[in-house]
């Protein structure tokens, strides 16, 4: 479609007719916006200015010309970080005419470091050959370390991202050993120092290095070029061949590398990635205190279960026969010692065997003066409960001492100690009256020593 018209005659023929200069302008913008319209465009930016309304504006220049580009409201415009004088960039936008200067200008909707595309391309590339190895595969990745003491960062040993993990590990985890691994995070070759650390604290036996529950890889947010070195071939190779659970923190939780697919488990941040690897101690502290109330609470249950039962055996000891009064409460009192002594000796066996395995796990990452004062709360607690058991057995026995004195005063065996006797007939019934015998009467009288017969005359 042609916008320009040729020019007409007036009624005379002899001049052409004229139009205004906003009318041409306007059909100059609209040749622009419908000819050419949105389009990508690759330059240096330069003069820069950024106004207070939040609109930009700049210039896009190469060998050849320069362009004038407007960014309305650049702080809701995607990319505009990378916007700086001398930046290379590739800008998407809309071509147009600002009719007021009669200038062709750019109003930029997106822009992007220039070779970010290509590089995107190299991205999504290897990650779908490395996909397709198998070097992302889910039954790959290894577990975590629950109680890990020795962890390997491999990161700049000047970077912000160093101090904010070694901030969270020393707070959740003082009794961790760090072991940084300095490398360069950014920059050309920096890839091999990256995989070469990994490599080497993998097979830190051979290389003479510390070994290391957990490895840590990252550094601090960037742009895509910054962070490129993680989506290096060598670097993916070497994490996935590394034996030791990897943990990828690189950049922040929108950007994401080959790093984070090949490792075990991917941070958003480095100071995540602390959090992730190491539990809180305050956190464990309190899982202890409450093991330790709970072990209390169910031997004082159980202690108190024990006593009711002795209280319900004195009770009812003087309803059983008299032969059995001594013996059936010795048995049973031996019976709930025997008892007592396997809950007790089970309880603190199990609570050895726990203090033990938290020994085990925990060697070198509880502070000796925690531990200290631990065997000796053991030492007091146990002490406690055997003075306890000891009093408790004590009064039981007291008591059964008691019933059985009062046994022996109640009892006929009493009574022949102090003279008396029992009298029977021939039929062993007791004598009560002397009217109940007569002349010739064979009877039997009961002494403490034995019985004597007699005849009534």
């Amino acid at each position: 479609m042609n916008l320009f018209t040729a020019p007409t005659l007036n009624r005379d023929g002899d001049q052409p007719e004229a139009i205004t200069v906003t009318r041409l302008l306007r059909r100059m913008r609209n040749v622009l916006e419908i000819e050419v319209g949105e389009i990508w465009v690759e330059g240096e930016v330069s003069n820069l200015r950024k106004q207070s309304s939040g609109h930009w504006y700049f210039s896009l220049k190469d060998e050849g010309g320069q362009l004038a580009c407007a960014l309305f409201s650049a702080r809701r415009k995607t990319g505009h970080a990378v916007l700086a004088d001398g930046a290379k960039v590739r800008i998407f936008g809309e071509v147009t005419l600002y009719e007021a200067r009669g200038t062709a200008q750019l109003v930029v909707q997106k822009a992007e470091a220039a070779g970010v595309g290509e590089l995107q391309a190299r991205f999504e590339a290897l990650k779908n050959k490395l996909e397709k190895e198998g070097l992302f595969d889910p039954e790959l990745k290894k577990n975590l370390p629950r109680f890990p003491h020795s962890i390997g960062l491999v990161t700049s040993g000047s970077g912000a991202a160093l101090q904010d993990m070694l901030n969270v590990l020393s707070r959740r985890a003082p009794w961790v050993t760090v072991h940084l691994y300095d490398v360069q995070v950014q920059g050309k070759g920096a890839e091999a120092g990256i995989a070469r650390a990994v490599s080497r604290l993998g097979d830190w036996e051979n290389e003479g290095l510390p070994e290391c529950d957990v490895i840590i890889i990252g550094r601090g947010g960037g742009s895509l070029e910054d962070l490129w070195n993680f989506n290096e071939e060598v670097v993916a190779r070497a994490i996935a061949a590394c034996p030791i659970a990897l943990v990828s923190a690189v950049g922040h939780e929108i950007d994401f590398t080959i790093a984070d697919f090949v490792a075990d488990l991917r941070a958003p941040t480095p100071s995540a990635a602390a959090e992730l690897v190491v539990p809180d101690g305050q956190e464990l502290q309190e899982r202890v205190r409450g093991l330790r109330e709970r072990l209390q609470r169910r031997l004082n249950d159980d202690l108190e279960r024990k006593a009711e039962v002795l209280k319900f055996l004195g009770r009812t000891v003087l309803h059983a026969k008299a032969e059995d009064i001594l013996r059936a409460p010795f048995t049973r009192s031996d019976e709930m010692e025997e008892r007592l002594e396997r809950a007790l000796k089970d309880s603190l066996r199990e609570r050895a065997n726990s203090i033990a395995s938290l020994k085990t796990r925990w060697q070198a990452n509880r502070p000796a003066a925690v531990l200290e004062r631990s065997v000796e709360r053991t030492g007091a607690l146990r002490e406690r409960l055997d003075l306890r058991l000891a009093n408790a057995l004590s009064k039981k026995q007291s008591s059964l001492d008691k019933l059985a004195a009062l046994v022996r005063t109640l009892g006929p065996e009493s009574a022949f100690e102090r003279g008396f006797s029992i009298t029977l007939k021939e039929d062993g019934s007791i004598v009560r009256s002397k009217d109940e015998v007569e002349p010739g009467s064979l009877l039997k009288t009961m002494v403490k020593d034995g019985q004597v017969s007699s005849r009534v005359e």
